[in-house]
């Protein structure tokens, strides 16, 4: 069930988001979760979009450095204390969370994570047997 998701290597100069947003929407491709970290040099441009593999395409053509991660994608309920039961979770099971990042449903009722872990496999088995839903790609692309 794991989720495509691109990660772009961005310097941090002027025009380089631009080069990147342009190229994916040249390409008739839509955004539907985002994530940006940063450095002083450098950044990571963390994307889920309706079509990885022809936006990698498209970004490589602009010069990007582009690689395709697969994450784990959940669904919680939109409130307090929904998102410390995923990573209590996890944690009993010594699995290690790299990094996430999350957005609000059309419905605003439920937000989706999403996970970067090492075993993508493992993390899914043990937040389904634990009472988490997953996401699949079509769950994230059809917003």
């Amino acid at each position: 069930m794991a989720i495509k998701q691109l990660s772009i290597f961005v310097e941090n100069k002027e025009g380089k988001l631009v080069t990147i947003t342009d190229s994916i929407a040249n390409a008739g491709i839509d955004i539907r979760a985002l994530s940006v970290a940063d450095t002083q040099d450098f950044g990571i441009f963390r994307l889920i979009v309706t079509d990885p593999e022809k936006a990698k395409e498209a970004l490589e053509s602009s010069g990007c450095f582009v690689s395709i991660t697969q994450v784990v994608g959940v669904s919680i309920p939109d409130e307090p204390g929904s998102l410390a039961k995923i990573v209590n979770i996890l944690a009993r099971y010594n699995i290690n969370i790299e990094y996430m990042y999350a957005f609000i449903t059309v419905s605003g009722k439920e937000a989706s994570v999403v996970l970067r872990v090492a075993d993508n496999e493992a993390a899914e088995k043990i937040l389904t047997e634990n009472g988490v839903k997953l996401l699949e790609e079509s769950d994230i692309v059809k917003f």
